[in-house]
């Protein structure tokens, strides 16, 4: 965020929406929790929250559509993400 007194006007800058995005899912007292990925243009993390949801936050760098699957257990699901974007999946008991 940049503040420009003299303007009086505040500039949100692409940083704070991605910690925005991030404190939103992952939660005070989160663990972050291993994974694994073979995309090299997906950046991918998880963290159980103290509520025991699972949330997977994944950064595509890429420049085209990426479609992965998501496992856990027994249970996988297809994810879709579009190039540039960034995108949480959160996984309930």
């Amino acid at each position: 965020m940049i503040v420009d007194t003299d303007n009086d006007e505040v500039y949100f800058t692409p940083l704070y929406y991605t910690m925005a995005h991030f404190s939103k899912y992952i939660r005070p007292g989160a663990k972050v929790i291993g994974l694994d990925h073979s995309d090299t243009d997906l950046q991918v993390t998880a963290a159980q929250n103290p509520d025991g949801t699972i949330a997977v936050v994944v950064f595509n760098e890429g420049t085209t559509l990426k479609t992965f699957e998501l496992s856990l257990g027994e249970s996988s699901i297809l994810i879709t993400i579009q190039p540039q974007a960034i995108q949480t999946i959160v996984l309930t008991n």
